[in-house]
């Protein structure tokens, strides 16, 4: 959604450029505290009840600071009150997205989304990414995602770019020749 992202882009690089003004400041920590805050507000039922003319923002905040699993520092909770007085709860996915790809250029890594027909763990996962790397480029923070339609193989989207070695992508290309 072109709207959600043009309104969370000043969000996520006002909160970029306040975490870049301290040397001190551990990126992967706020990235994990915007991470979990922005899956707290991806609820669609939390969404109704913060969106109700009935709530403030003082039960909205406390609601979403009270779920959260781990204790947010001032900063967070400084971030989440002012984007719940603003009305922008509803950003807040878009705004974690946006910030992380700000701390990969930042580190000169990308976010990598590895679709494969079975689970991958341990010594597979980082063979894998060490060949993915070579392919890619550049360092890559790959997560796994199920996705039994593609019978074997991998299919690999790193940011625009998709690598596909599937089965799937395999038959396709021969019923393609076949036909042709």
């Amino acid at each position: 959604m072109a709207e959600l992202a043009t309104i969370a882009r000043p969000y996520a690089e006002a909160l970029f450029k306040a975490v870049a003004v301290n040397p001190a400041a551990d990126l992967s920590g706020i990235s994990a505290w915007v991470d979990e805050l922005a899956a707290i507000a991806g609820s669609a039922q939390l969404q109704q009840f913060a969106d109700s003319p009935k709530t403030t923002i003082d039960q909205s905040f406390d609601l979403i600071s009270g779920v959260a699993q781990t204790a947010l520092p001032d900063a967070a909770r400084n971030f989440l009150r002012m984007l719940i007085e603003n009305g922008r709860l509803n950003v807040l996915p878009e705004i974690a997205s946006q910030f992380r790809a700000l701390k990969n250029v930042r580190g000169g890594s990308s976010d990598a989304v590895v679709y494969s027909a079975f689970p991958i763990e341990g010594a597979a996962l980082a063979d894998l990414a060490t060949v993915l790397e070579k392919r890619f480029g550049r360092k890559l923070n790959l997560s796994v995602a199920l996705e039994p339609e593609l019978i074997g193989g991998v299919r690999v989207v790193v940011g625009d770019e998709v690598l596909d070695t599937s089965v799937k992508a395999r038959l396709e290309q021969m019923k393609i020749a076949l036909t042709a």
